[in-house]
Protein backbone atom coordinates (compact mmCIF):
# COMPACT_ATOMS: atom_id res chain seq x y z
CA UNK A 1 0.00 0.00 0.00
CA UNK A 2 2.66 2.53 1.03
CA UNK A 3 4.71 1.35 -2.25
CA UNK A 4 1.63 2.05 -4.38
CA UNK A 5 1.22 5.52 -2.41
CA UNK A 6 4.41 6.93 -3.46
CA UNK A 7 4.43 5.59 -6.79
CA UNK A 8 1.42 7.46 -7.55
CA UNK A 9 2.74 10.75 -6.15
CA UNK A 10 5.52 10.62 -8.12
CA UNK A 11 3.86 10.38 -11.12
CA UNK A 12 1.56 13.09 -10.60
CA UNK A 13 4.94 14.87 -9.60
CA UNK A 14 6.51 13.90 -12.90
CA UNK A 15 3.26 14.95 -14.75
CA UNK A 16 3.06 18.29 -12.73
CA UNK A 17 6.96 19.06 -13.82
CA UNK A 18 7.04 17.61 -16.89
CA UNK A 19 3.97 20.07 -17.98
CA UNK A 20 5.78 23.22 -16.58
CA UNK A 21 8.82 22.21 -19.24
CA UNK A 22 6.91 21.28 -21.74
CA UNK A 23 3.80 23.54 -21.71
CA UNK A 24 5.85 26.52 -22.61
CA UNK A 25 6.49 24.92 -25.88
CA UNK A 26 2.87 24.13 -26.71
CA UNK A 27 3.39 20.78 -26.05
CA UNK A 28 -0.80 19.47 -25.18
CA UNK A 29 -0.30 17.69 -21.88
CA UNK A 30 -2.27 14.61 -23.79
CA UNK A 31 0.63 13.94 -25.20
CA UNK A 32 2.76 14.34 -21.71
CA UNK A 33 1.04 12.50 -19.93
CA UNK A 34 0.52 9.38 -22.36
CA UNK A 35 4.44 9.17 -23.11
CA UNK A 36 4.83 9.04 -19.50
CA UNK A 37 2.28 6.02 -19.09
CA UNK A 38 4.31 4.08 -21.69
CA UNK A 39 7.65 4.70 -20.15
CA UNK A 40 6.32 3.29 -16.71
CA UNK A 41 4.38 0.52 -18.82
CA UNK A 42 5.32 -3.17 -19.92
CA UNK A 43 7.49 -2.38 -22.71
CA UNK A 44 9.01 1.01 -20.90
CA UNK A 45 11.26 1.65 -18.06
CA UNK A 46 9.84 0.49 -14.92
CA UNK A 47 8.43 -2.65 -16.88
CA UNK A 48 5.18 -2.40 -14.98
CA UNK A 49 2.84 -5.06 -16.48
CA UNK A 50 -0.38 -3.96 -16.98
CA UNK A 51 -3.49 -5.09 -19.37
CA UNK A 52 -6.50 -4.74 -17.44
CA UNK A 53 -8.88 -3.54 -19.28
CA UNK A 54 -12.25 -3.47 -17.49
CA UNK A 55 -10.42 -1.68 -14.71
CA UNK A 56 -9.63 1.27 -17.21
CA UNK A 57 -12.79 1.53 -18.36
CA UNK A 58 -14.38 1.87 -14.98
CA UNK A 59 -11.95 4.48 -14.11
CA UNK A 60 -12.18 6.02 -17.64
CA UNK A 61 -16.16 6.25 -17.29
CA UNK A 62 -15.11 8.21 -14.26
CA UNK A 63 -12.46 10.53 -15.31
CA UNK A 64 -14.06 11.70 -18.34
CA UNK A 65 -17.39 13.06 -16.01
CA UNK A 66 -15.35 15.68 -14.78
CA UNK A 67 -13.72 16.09 -17.65
CA UNK A 68 -16.82 16.86 -19.82
CA UNK A 69 -18.49 18.54 -17.33
CA UNK A 70 -15.80 21.36 -17.22
CA UNK A 71 -15.64 21.46 -20.92
CA UNK A 72 -19.03 23.17 -20.52
CA UNK A 73 -18.31 24.75 -17.00
CA UNK A 74 -15.68 26.80 -18.45
CA UNK A 75 -17.23 27.98 -21.65
CA UNK A 76 -17.96 31.81 -21.57
CA UNK A 77 -21.46 31.96 -23.12
CA UNK A 78 -21.38 35.52 -23.69
CA UNK A 79 -18.18 35.28 -26.23
CA UNK A 80 -19.17 31.83 -27.75
CA UNK A 81 -23.20 32.69 -28.69
CA UNK A 82 -22.02 34.37 -32.14
CA UNK A 83 -20.06 31.31 -32.86
CA UNK A 84 -22.65 28.41 -31.53
CA UNK A 85 -24.56 27.60 -34.56
CA UNK A 86 -20.95 26.57 -36.59
CA UNK A 87 -19.27 24.91 -33.40
CA UNK A 88 -23.04 22.58 -32.68
CA UNK A 89 -22.85 21.52 -36.57
CA UNK A 90 -19.14 20.40 -36.45
CA UNK A 91 -19.86 19.00 -33.26
CA UNK A 92 -22.66 16.88 -34.92
CA UNK A 93 -23.00 16.53 -38.41
CA UNK A 94 -19.05 17.25 -38.68
CA UNK A 95 -18.36 13.94 -36.38
CA UNK A 96 -20.74 11.86 -38.09
CA UNK A 97 -19.30 13.27 -41.38
CA UNK A 98 -15.68 12.53 -40.15
CA UNK A 99 -16.72 9.11 -38.64
CA UNK A 100 -18.48 7.72 -42.51
CA UNK A 101 -15.43 8.81 -44.76
CA UNK A 102 -12.62 7.04 -42.05
CA UNK A 103 -15.64 4.08 -42.03
CA UNK A 104 -15.72 4.13 -45.79
CA UNK A 105 -11.72 4.53 -46.29
CA UNK A 106 -11.10 1.38 -43.69
CA UNK A 107 -13.54 -0.65 -45.34
CA UNK A 108 -12.54 -0.13 -48.77
CA UNK A 109 -8.54 0.54 -48.55
CA UNK A 110 -7.87 -1.62 -45.39
CA UNK A 111 -10.23 -4.12 -46.24
CA UNK A 112 -11.91 -4.76 -42.77
CA UNK A 113 -15.55 -5.60 -42.68
CA UNK A 114 -17.77 -2.72 -43.17
CA UNK A 115 -19.07 -2.32 -39.48
CA UNK A 116 -15.60 -3.11 -38.29
CA UNK A 117 -14.31 0.21 -40.36
CA UNK A 118 -17.81 2.09 -39.08
CA UNK A 119 -16.29 1.47 -35.58
CA UNK A 120 -12.91 2.72 -36.27
CA UNK A 121 -14.42 5.76 -37.53
CA UNK A 122 -16.78 6.70 -34.44
CA UNK A 123 -13.82 5.84 -31.89
CA UNK A 124 -11.91 8.48 -33.77
CA UNK A 125 -14.56 11.13 -34.96
CA UNK A 126 -14.37 13.36 -31.95
CA UNK A 127 -11.30 16.05 -31.66
CA UNK A 128 -9.82 16.33 -28.17
CA UNK A 129 -10.66 19.60 -26.00
CA UNK A 130 -7.93 18.83 -23.27
CA UNK A 131 -5.05 19.24 -26.14
CA UNK A 132 -7.16 22.21 -27.81
CA UNK A 133 -7.36 24.10 -24.98
CA UNK A 134 -3.28 23.66 -23.72
CA UNK A 135 -2.47 24.99 -26.90
CA UNK A 136 -4.52 27.48 -27.08
CA UNK A 137 -3.72 29.05 -23.82
CA UNK A 138 -0.03 27.95 -23.37
CA UNK A 139 0.98 29.77 -26.22
CA UNK A 140 -1.63 32.33 -25.57
CA UNK A 141 -3.01 31.88 -28.82
CA UNK A 142 -6.51 34.62 -29.45
CA UNK A 143 -7.92 33.89 -32.45
CA UNK A 144 -9.97 36.51 -34.97
CA UNK A 145 -13.68 35.49 -35.53
CA UNK A 146 -14.52 34.56 -32.70
CA UNK A 147 -12.32 30.80 -33.74
CA UNK A 148 -10.89 30.20 -30.32
CA UNK A 149 -14.83 30.09 -28.94
CA UNK A 150 -15.76 27.82 -31.78
CA UNK A 151 -12.93 25.34 -31.53
CA UNK A 152 -13.85 25.15 -27.31
CA UNK A 153 -17.42 24.42 -27.81
CA UNK A 154 -17.08 21.80 -30.57
CA UNK A 155 -13.85 20.02 -28.67
CA UNK A 156 -15.76 20.36 -25.89
CA UNK A 157 -19.41 19.04 -27.07
CA UNK A 158 -18.80 16.36 -29.56
CA UNK A 159 -17.10 13.58 -27.52
CA UNK A 160 -20.98 13.01 -26.66
CA UNK A 161 -22.10 12.32 -30.03
CA UNK A 162 -18.60 10.19 -30.60
CA UNK A 163 -19.78 8.06 -27.71
CA UNK A 164 -23.01 7.74 -29.04
CA UNK A 165 -21.92 6.84 -32.68
CA UNK A 166 -19.62 4.20 -31.29
CA UNK A 167 -22.12 2.74 -29.47
CA UNK A 168 -24.71 2.88 -32.19
CA UNK A 169 -21.85 0.68 -34.48
CA UNK A 170 -21.32 -1.80 -30.89
CA UNK A 171 -25.28 -2.14 -30.59
CA UNK A 172 -25.61 -2.65 -34.95
CA UNK A 173 -22.71 -5.44 -34.53
CA UNK A 174 -24.40 -7.60 -31.85
CA UNK A 175 -26.94 -10.26 -32.53
CA UNK A 176 -30.63 -8.35 -33.40
CA UNK A 177 -28.79 -4.85 -32.38
CA UNK A 178 -29.69 -3.24 -35.69
CA UNK A 179 -33.79 -3.40 -34.36
CA UNK A 180 -32.78 -1.69 -31.27
CA UNK A 181 -30.66 1.13 -33.08
CA UNK A 182 -33.36 3.80 -33.26
CA UNK A 183 -34.48 4.17 -29.76
CA UNK A 184 -31.07 3.60 -28.73
CA UNK A 185 -29.95 7.10 -29.88
CA UNK A 186 -33.69 8.62 -29.14
CA UNK A 187 -33.28 7.95 -25.78
CA UNK A 188 -29.68 8.70 -25.77
CA UNK A 189 -30.57 12.13 -27.33
CA UNK A 190 -33.49 13.06 -25.59
CA UNK A 191 -32.87 11.81 -21.65
CA UNK A 192 -28.94 13.48 -21.86
CA UNK A 193 -30.56 16.61 -23.00
CA UNK A 194 -33.67 16.69 -20.74
CA UNK A 195 -31.63 15.31 -18.01
CA UNK A 196 -28.68 17.77 -18.07
CA UNK A 197 -30.69 20.70 -18.05
CA UNK A 198 -33.39 19.34 -15.91
CA UNK A 199 -30.80 18.73 -13.31
CA UNK A 200 -28.39 21.77 -13.93
CA UNK A 201 -31.40 24.22 -13.39
CA UNK A 202 -32.64 22.53 -10.17
CA UNK A 203 -29.21 22.97 -9.17
CA UNK A 204 -28.82 26.25 -9.93
CA UNK A 205 -32.18 27.43 -7.90
CA UNK A 206 -30.84 25.59 -4.95
CA UNK A 207 -27.00 27.29 -5.17
CA UNK A 208 -28.60 30.60 -5.46
CA UNK A 209 -31.57 30.28 -2.48
CA UNK A 210 -29.58 28.05 -0.14
CA UNK A 211 -27.04 29.30 2.25
CA UNK A 212 -24.75 26.21 2.76
CA UNK A 213 -22.61 28.60 5.47
CA UNK A 214 -19.25 26.68 4.37
CA UNK A 215 -18.10 27.55 1.45
CA UNK A 216 -16.61 24.05 0.35
CA UNK A 217 -19.89 22.01 0.85
CA UNK A 218 -20.57 24.12 -2.73
CA UNK A 219 -18.18 22.45 -4.50
CA UNK A 220 -19.03 18.68 -2.77
CA UNK A 221 -23.05 19.38 -3.61
CA UNK A 222 -22.04 20.39 -7.54
CA UNK A 223 -19.17 17.17 -7.82
CA UNK A 224 -22.56 15.02 -6.12
CA UNK A 225 -24.69 16.57 -8.57
CA UNK A 226 -22.25 15.68 -11.40
CA UNK A 227 -21.70 12.41 -10.49
CA UNK A 228 -25.73 11.49 -9.82
CA UNK A 229 -26.69 13.49 -12.76
CA UNK A 230 -24.15 11.21 -15.09
CA UNK A 231 -25.38 7.99 -13.21
CA UNK A 232 -29.47 8.29 -13.67
CA UNK A 233 -28.58 9.14 -17.39
CA UNK A 234 -26.92 5.82 -18.19
CA UNK A 235 -29.30 3.95 -15.78
CA UNK A 236 -32.47 5.13 -17.71
CA UNK A 237 -30.66 4.81 -21.26
CA UNK A 238 -29.54 8.45 -21.81
CA UNK A 239 -25.92 9.92 -22.78
CA UNK A 240 -24.38 10.30 -19.48
CA UNK A 241 -21.65 12.47 -20.95
CA UNK A 242 -24.11 14.68 -22.73
CA UNK A 243 -25.75 15.39 -19.55
CA UNK A 244 -22.77 16.44 -17.23
CA UNK A 245 -21.59 18.16 -19.97
CA UNK A 246 -25.18 20.01 -20.77
CA UNK A 247 -24.89 20.40 -16.75
CA UNK A 248 -21.45 22.23 -17.02
CA UNK A 249 -22.75 24.51 -19.84
CA UNK A 250 -25.79 25.78 -17.85
CA UNK A 251 -24.32 26.13 -14.39
CA UNK A 252 -20.94 27.75 -15.53
CA UNK A 253 -23.11 30.46 -17.29
CA UNK A 254 -25.22 31.42 -14.44
CA UNK A 255 -24.75 33.42 -11.33
CA UNK A 256 -24.83 31.62 -8.66
CA UNK A 257 -22.76 31.89 -5.51
CA UNK A 258 -18.61 31.13 -4.71
CA UNK A 259 -18.57 30.65 -8.56
CA UNK A 260 -14.68 31.45 -8.85
CA UNK A 261 -14.35 28.99 -6.02
CA UNK A 262 -16.09 26.18 -8.30
CA UNK A 263 -13.94 27.61 -11.52
CA UNK A 264 -10.62 26.59 -9.68
CA UNK A 265 -12.25 23.74 -8.32
CA UNK A 266 -13.16 21.70 -11.07
CA UNK A 267 -10.10 23.50 -12.76
CA UNK A 268 -7.84 20.94 -10.46
CA UNK A 269 -10.27 18.15 -10.87
CA UNK A 270 -10.21 18.18 -14.25
CA UNK A 271 -6.22 17.97 -14.66
CA UNK A 272 -6.02 15.53 -11.64
CA UNK A 273 -8.88 13.34 -14.12
CA UNK A 274 -6.98 13.81 -16.96
CA UNK A 275 -3.70 12.85 -15.63
CA UNK A 276 -4.98 9.88 -14.07
CA UNK A 277 -6.34 9.23 -17.54
CA UNK A 278 -3.42 10.09 -20.14
CA UNK A 279 -1.40 8.32 -17.83
CA UNK A 280 -3.24 5.14 -17.62
CA UNK A 281 -3.99 4.79 -21.27
CA UNK A 282 -0.08 4.90 -21.69
CA UNK A 283 0.11 2.30 -19.03
CA UNK A 284 -1.91 0.20 -20.72
CA UNK A 285 -0.41 0.54 -24.02
CA UNK A 286 2.39 -2.35 -25.52
CA UNK A 287 4.89 -0.40 -27.55
CA UNK A 288 6.37 -3.54 -29.27
CA UNK A 289 2.59 -3.91 -30.89
CA UNK A 290 2.64 -0.62 -32.64
CA UNK A 291 4.85 -1.97 -35.25
CA UNK A 292 2.20 -4.74 -36.44
CA UNK A 293 -0.43 -1.86 -36.99
CA UNK A 294 1.68 1.05 -38.17
CA UNK A 295 0.91 0.59 -42.34
CA UNK A 296 -3.04 0.96 -41.06
CA UNK A 297 -2.27 3.23 -38.69
CA UNK A 298 -0.28 5.86 -40.44
CA UNK A 299 -2.75 5.70 -43.27
CA UNK A 300 -5.92 6.48 -40.97
CA UNK A 301 -4.05 9.30 -39.27
CA UNK A 302 -3.06 10.72 -42.38
CA UNK A 303 -6.44 10.27 -44.40
CA UNK A 304 -8.20 11.81 -41.29
CA UNK A 305 -6.43 14.73 -41.43
CA UNK A 306 -6.10 15.42 -44.86
CA UNK A 307 -9.54 14.10 -45.90
CA UNK A 308 -11.96 13.30 -43.56
CA UNK A 309 -11.74 16.66 -41.49
CA UNK A 310 -11.38 19.21 -43.66
CA UNK A 311 -14.16 17.60 -45.78
CA UNK A 312 -16.17 17.92 -42.85
CA UNK A 313 -14.95 21.33 -41.39
CA UNK A 314 -15.30 22.46 -45.65
CA UNK A 315 -18.75 21.16 -45.88
CA UNK A 316 -20.15 22.36 -43.44
CA UNK A 317 -18.53 25.99 -42.42
CA UNK A 318 -18.81 26.85 -46.36
CA UNK A 319 -22.45 27.27 -45.06
CA UNK A 320 -21.67 30.00 -42.73
CA UNK A 321 -19.85 31.70 -45.20
CA UNK A 322 -16.01 30.95 -43.06
CA UNK A 323 -13.12 32.86 -45.35
CA UNK A 324 -10.75 29.85 -46.68
CA UNK A 325 -8.00 30.84 -44.29
CA UNK A 326 -9.77 30.02 -41.21
CA UNK A 327 -11.41 26.85 -42.54
CA UNK A 328 -8.07 25.84 -43.06
CA UNK A 329 -6.89 26.40 -39.95
CA UNK A 330 -10.10 24.84 -38.40
CA UNK A 331 -9.89 22.03 -40.73
CA UNK A 332 -6.10 20.94 -38.94
CA UNK A 333 -7.15 21.76 -34.92
CA UNK A 334 -8.92 18.81 -35.35
CA UNK A 335 -6.53 16.75 -32.84
CA UNK A 336 -7.69 13.22 -31.22
CA UNK A 337 -7.04 12.28 -27.70
CA UNK A 338 -7.83 10.46 -24.74
CA UNK A 339 -11.89 10.34 -25.41
CA UNK A 340 -10.94 8.36 -28.33
CA UNK A 341 -8.93 6.13 -26.35
CA UNK A 342 -11.08 5.67 -24.12
CA UNK A 343 -13.92 4.83 -26.20
CA UNK A 344 -11.68 2.23 -27.87
CA UNK A 345 -11.46 0.37 -25.00
CA UNK A 346 -15.56 0.20 -24.66
CA UNK A 347 -14.93 -1.39 -28.01
CA UNK A 348 -13.00 -3.82 -26.69
CA UNK A 349 -14.97 -4.47 -23.36
CA UNK A 350 -18.56 -4.69 -25.56
CA UNK A 351 -17.95 -7.93 -26.00
CA UNK A 352 -18.40 -8.00 -29.94
CA UNK A 353 -15.84 -9.88 -32.25
CA UNK A 354 -13.08 -7.43 -33.35
CA UNK A 355 -10.23 -8.76 -35.47
CA UNK A 356 -8.05 -5.41 -35.18
CA UNK A 357 -6.35 -4.18 -32.44
CA UNK A 358 -8.15 -1.11 -32.12
CA UNK A 359 -6.79 0.22 -29.52
CA UNK A 360 -3.40 0.24 -30.29
CA UNK A 361 -4.75 2.01 -33.87
CA UNK A 362 -6.52 4.79 -32.42
CA UNK A 363 -4.00 4.68 -29.41
CA UNK A 364 -1.55 5.37 -32.49
CA UNK A 365 -3.72 8.18 -34.51
CA UNK A 366 -4.28 10.03 -31.18
CA UNK A 367 -0.15 10.01 -30.69
CA UNK A 368 0.40 11.30 -34.27
CA UNK A 369 -2.12 13.51 -34.42
CA UNK A 370 -1.19 15.24 -31.29
CA UNK A 371 2.46 15.15 -32.40
CA UNK A 372 2.13 16.67 -35.84
CA UNK A 373 -0.88 18.95 -35.38
CA UNK A 374 -0.38 20.20 -32.21
CA UNK A 375 3.03 21.10 -33.09
CA UNK A 376 2.53 23.03 -35.80
CA UNK A 377 -1.16 24.43 -35.07
CA UNK A 378 0.73 27.96 -33.80
CA UNK A 379 2.97 28.53 -36.66
CA UNK A 380 -0.24 27.81 -38.94
CA UNK A 381 -2.30 30.25 -36.44
CA UNK A 382 0.66 32.90 -37.17
CA UNK A 383 1.24 32.00 -41.34
CA UNK A 384 -2.51 32.68 -41.54
CA UNK A 385 -2.63 35.68 -39.84
CA UNK A 386 -5.45 34.33 -37.83
CA UNK A 387 -3.82 35.62 -34.24
CA UNK A 388 -5.24 38.85 -32.53
CA UNK A 389 -2.34 40.37 -30.32
CA UNK A 390 -4.83 43.01 -28.83
CA UNK A 391 -6.90 40.66 -26.92
CA UNK A 392 -6.92 37.67 -25.11
CA UNK A 393 -7.72 33.88 -25.40
CA UNK A 394 -8.47 33.34 -21.73
CA UNK A 395 -11.98 35.31 -22.48
CA UNK A 396 -13.05 32.10 -24.06
CA UNK A 397 -12.77 30.73 -21.12
CA UNK A 398 -14.94 31.41 -17.83
CA UNK A 399 -12.35 31.36 -15.47
CA UNK A 400 -10.24 34.20 -16.81
CA UNK A 401 -9.26 36.56 -14.24
CA UNK A 402 -5.82 37.81 -14.53
CA UNK A 403 -7.00 39.60 -17.62
CA UNK A 404 -9.69 42.19 -16.04
CA UNK A 405 -8.70 45.34 -14.52
CA UNK A 406 -9.45 46.89 -11.11
CA UNK A 407 -11.99 49.35 -10.75
CA UNK A 408 -13.78 51.67 -8.32
CA UNK A 409 -17.71 52.46 -8.33
CA UNK A 410 -20.14 53.80 -6.34
CA UNK A 411 -23.41 52.34 -5.64
CA UNK A 412 -26.67 54.16 -3.93
CA UNK A 413 -28.65 52.13 -1.74
CA UNK A 414 -32.75 53.68 -2.23
CA UNK A 415 -35.73 51.68 -1.11
CA UNK A 416 -35.89 49.60 -4.64
CA UNK A 417 -32.40 48.03 -3.79
CA UNK A 418 -32.28 44.42 -2.63
CA UNK A 419 -29.86 45.09 -0.22
CA UNK A 420 -31.40 47.39 1.62
CA UNK A 421 -32.24 46.68 5.35
CA UNK A 422 -29.61 43.84 5.08
CA UNK A 423 -25.94 42.99 6.43
CA UNK A 424 -22.87 42.81 4.45
CA UNK A 425 -23.04 39.18 4.95
CA UNK A 426 -26.56 38.50 4.23
CA UNK A 427 -26.53 41.20 0.76
CA UNK A 428 -25.10 38.31 -1.20
CA UNK A 429 -22.23 40.15 -2.63
CA UNK A 430 -20.61 38.73 -5.45
CA UNK A 431 -17.60 37.13 -5.27
CA UNK A 432 -14.62 39.45 -6.35
CA UNK A 433 -16.41 42.38 -5.38
CA UNK A 434 -14.99 44.19 -2.30
CA UNK A 435 -17.06 46.79 -0.13
CA UNK A 436 -14.54 49.22 0.31
CA UNK A 437 -16.55 52.04 1.98
CA UNK A 438 -20.24 52.93 2.85
CA UNK A 439 -20.79 56.71 2.52
CA UNK A 440 -23.86 57.44 4.93
CA UNK A 441 -24.77 61.10 5.22
CA UNK A 442 -21.67 63.07 6.25
CA UNK A 443 -20.07 60.16 7.57
CA UNK A 444 -17.47 57.74 5.99
CA UNK A 445 -18.37 53.91 7.48
CA UNK A 446 -15.10 51.20 6.78
CA UNK A 447 -17.84 48.61 7.09
CA UNK A 448 -17.25 44.38 8.26
CA UNK A 449 -19.99 42.17 7.70
CA UNK A 450 -22.52 42.95 10.43
CA UNK A 451 -23.08 46.17 9.04
CA UNK A 452 -25.97 47.03 8.04
CA UNK A 453 -27.28 48.86 4.55
CA UNK A 454 -29.82 51.86 4.77
CA UNK A 455 -32.16 53.92 2.15
CA UNK A 456 -29.49 56.97 1.00
CA UNK A 457 -26.23 54.74 1.42
CA UNK A 458 -23.25 54.84 -0.95
CA UNK A 459 -21.51 51.85 -1.34
CA UNK A 460 -17.79 52.49 -2.84
CA UNK A 461 -17.26 48.75 -4.59
CA UNK A 462 -14.00 47.40 -6.18
CA UNK A 463 -14.02 44.44 -8.21
CA UNK A 464 -13.14 43.24 -11.68
CA UNK A 465 -17.02 42.26 -12.93
CA UNK A 466 -19.60 44.05 -11.80
CA UNK A 467 -22.69 42.72 -13.86
CA UNK A 468 -24.12 40.96 -10.93
CA UNK A 469 -24.38 44.83 -8.67
CA UNK A 470 -28.20 45.57 -8.41
CA UNK A 471 -28.11 49.66 -9.77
Amino acid sequence: MVTLLILAAVVLLLCVFSSKLLYRFGIPALLIFLVLGMLFGSDGLAGIHFDNYSLVETISAFCLIFIMFYGGFGTNWKTAKHVIAPSIWLATAGVVITAVLVGWFSWIVLKTTLLEGMLIGAVVASTDAASVFSILRSRKLNLKGGLASMLEVESGSNDPIAYMLTIAVLTMMSVGGENAIVPMVVMQLVFGLGLGFLLAFLSSFILKRINFEIEGLYTIYVVAVVILGYALCQLIGGNGYLCVYIMGIVLGNTKIKHKRTLVHFFDGISWIMQMILFFMLGLLSFPSQIPAILIPAVLISLFLIFVARPAAVFGILSWFKFPTKEKLFVSWVGMRGAASIVFAIFAITFGVGINNDIFHIVFFVALFSVALQGTLTPLLAKKLKLVEKNNSVFKTFTDYQDEAEMRLIEVSIDARNPWNGKTLNEADIPEGVLVVMVKRKRRNIVPNGSTVLKTGDILVLSGENFDEIPL
